[in-house]
């Protein structure tokens, strides 16, 4: 009993997953269905060989349709009127057969169905005649009608289906008419055939109506070899002009996707590669001037490189060897101002304006010392699981007495719940003291707005001012070395136009970005955004750049 139970579970889960892998193969068939039609658009898109063949194939089958309908109308339109021509004279000659067995017979004495027979197995031996010689119009199936005769219905002597009711309406008002139709001939067969129809006159029976049916059994064969060979002919120039073009196209497009890889082997650093020049054409002279191109630049970016090597080399040199003789005058001025009470006011004042000097050429040469770490890639990253109101705290209370000089309201609009971020604290609260300095510094007296907001990946940290604001462009321009939008401002903060350089060297440190906003006389926002864990790249920011307006809870910095 046992046995039985566990093999019938067993027997249940070999169903199951059987059930559950059947699935996941229906459901990887269906993706993969699902992803064709992208798949396929990426490949129309990224090949132009692709392009160039589907192009000129659907242009040429175009082209040979249109060649073809036109070939076939012209040569049906030549044979039915060469058919019609043939068998109007047939028609004529079977008439005035009618006309000489009708006028040498005695209707009275025969009757007209006799007299009618006579005439059309006259007409049938004509026809045979006619087909077996190979020319004119053919063999023909005759019908004879004599509507009303002898007071009867009518006398028909054929096959009256043949013969459509509307030929027979003209032909009954004594014209002689042709139409087109499909018909059963004699022998059951369906087909399309060539009707005329005339009246004969006769002196023994009145209002007789002649029909002759040809068939167009050969016409419709001669068009279909004519359509077989077309389409054939079409097939095969639609191959070789398949060919031809992709032979046309690999010829440009095998240089152009050579061209594509050096030059990609080139962006990403191997200057030596060259395009190979063959022959003496325009992919010949394409390859030479690209050739030409990658040199001048190869030699420009080398200049460019030892260049910044040497600037480099030179910032670092110069800061390093500038500390020793700074540090001497520095003791020397420290000690002088110490004893600036004992001195006269003159040189008290000139004291006091050395120090103050000393104090920027030391942050100059910090500046100058970190920015060649950054260019020399030794910048270090020291992380740490830090709360983000402490280096945002950091940050006012070193800017706070800039601001009330400046008579600049702080407004700070943080979160009542603790951030906490793996960021380096000591970078963090120096771009934050740039920001705030430079957002000081161009305010005119209005307020700035500092706001933080966070998700589960990222923070983001704004800076606002309502100053003079930005140029179009000049959000790029902010975060070069020594740049000022408006050199003759006073800065108050007392910048060497280092502090946004750095501060985007240490976003991208942290892996994060530091980005910048402006309209004219609008104000400007600099907005951070870091990581909340290191080696995160962030992707989307939990603040807008361009902010709409100060919202949520705003404190001052002193409260904060």
């Amino acid at each position: 009993m046992l046995h039985s139970a566990a093999l019938r579970r067993a027997r249940e889960r070999m169903q199951s997953g059987s059930a559950r892998s059947a699935q996941d193969r229906l459901t990887m068939v269906t993706r993969q269905l699902g992803s064709a039609p992208s798949r396929l658009g990426r490949i129309w898109r990224r090949s132009l060989q692709l392009r160039v063949v589907t192009s000129t194939l659907a242009l040429s089958l175009a082209v040979l349709l249109m060649l073809g309908f036109v070939l076939t109308s012209q040569i049906a339109n030549q044979l039915l009127d060469a058919k019609l021509s043939a068998a109007k004279e047939e028609t004529l000659r079977a008439r005035q057969s009618v006309e000489r067995v009708l006028s040498g017979s005695d209707v009275r004495t025969d009757g007209v169905d006799t007299s009618l027979r006579s005439a059309r197995s006259n007409l049938t031996t004509l026809s045979a005649d006619t087909g077996q010689a190979g020319s004119g119009a053919g063999s023909f199936d005759p019908v004879l009608i004599v509507p009303h005769a002898e007071g009867r219905t009518a006398v028909v002597v054929g096959t009256e289906s043949e013969v459509p009711e509307t030929l027979q309406n003209f032909v009954r008002h004594g014209k002689t008419s042709y139409q087109y139709a499909s018909v059963t001939d004699t022998s059951g067969r369906y087909g399309k055939s060539l009707v005329i129809g005339t009246p004969v006159q006769t002196s023994s029976v009145t209002g007789l109506e002649l029909y002759l049916v040809f068939p167009l059994t050969q016409e419709e064969s001669t068009l279909s070899l004519i359509r077989s060979t077309l389409l054939t002919g079409s097939l095969v120039l639609l191959v070789l002009l398949a060919a031809i073009s992709l032979l046309v196209a690999r010829q440009v497009v095998l240089p152009v996707r050579s061209a594509a890889r050096i030059a990609v082997r080139f962006a990403d650093g191997r200057l030596k590669e060259r395009m190979p020049v063959r022959g003496e054409d325009d992919m010949a002279r394409l390859a030479m001037s690209f050739n030409d191109m990658a040199e001048s630049l190869s030699r420009q970016i080398t200049q460019l490189e030892e260049f910044g090597n040497l600037q480099r080399q030179f910032t670092s040199d110069v800061s390093h060897e500038l500390r020793t003789p700074l540090t001497t005058v520095r003791m020397a001025a420290d000690m002088i101002h110490d004893s600036a009470d004992e001195l006269d006011p003159s040189l008290r004042r000139t004291t006091e304006l050395m120090v103050t000097e000393l104090d920027r050429f030391e942050t100059l040469l910090a500046e100058l010392l970190e920015i060649s770490r950054h260019d020399a890639g030794v910048a270090e990253l020291h992380s740490e699981q830090v709360d983000m109101e402490v280096p945002i705290a950091a940050a006012l209370d070193t800017v706070r007495r800039l601001a009330e000089d400046a008579g600049t309201e702080l407004i700070v609009d943080i979160p009542d719940d603790p951030v906490v971020a793996e960021v380096d604290a000591r970078r963090v609260e120096r771009i934050l003291r740039n920001l705030l300095a430079n957002a000081v510094d161009h305010s005119e007296a209005k307020p700035v707005i500092l706001t933080m907001r966070a998700d589960a990946d990222a923070v983001a940290i704004t800076v606002r001012d309502y100053g003079v604001g930005l140029r179009p462009g000049e959000e790029k321009l902010v975060f070069n070395r020594f740049w000022r939008s408006d050199p003759s401002r006073v800065r108050r903060s007392g910048g060497t136009g280092l502090g946004l350089a750095i501060s985007i060297e240490d976003a991208r440190l942290h892996s994060g970005r530091l980005e910048a906003w402006g309209e004219p006389a609008g104000g400007a926002c600099f907005r951070l955004t870091l990581p909340r864990r290191r080696g995160h790249k962030v992707l989307v920011s939990p603040l807008p750049l361009k902010p709409a307006r100060p919202r949520a809870r705003t404190e001052e910095a002193d409260g904060a």
